[in-house]
């Protein structure tokens, strides 16, 4: 499963929002608040066993940006 596809999923699960493509803004986009923002950073940090400081969370705008940072984190 490609990152972008495992993004869907978890801010689905997490907040019922779909329609998710690499330019979505989570804030602007989709409406979603610092609670589930910080809901979907848990989600993803017990999946992949990371820790995402909250310092880097800011930085993750869009998905994007997310897929990068994963990246960067080894994660594929």
């Amino acid at each position: 499963m490609e990152l972008l596809d495992v993004i869907r999923k978890v801010v689905y699960d997490v907040t019922g929002k779909d329609g998710i493509s690499q330019e979505t803004d989570f804030v602007k986009d989709l409406g979603l608040t610092s609670f589930d923002v910080m809901n979907i950073v848990c989600a993803f940090e017990d999946m992949y066993d990371i820790e995402i400081p909250t310092r880097d969370v800011w930085q993750l705008r869009q998905a994007k940006d997310v897929v990068e940072y994963m990246k960067s984190k080894g994660v594929s």
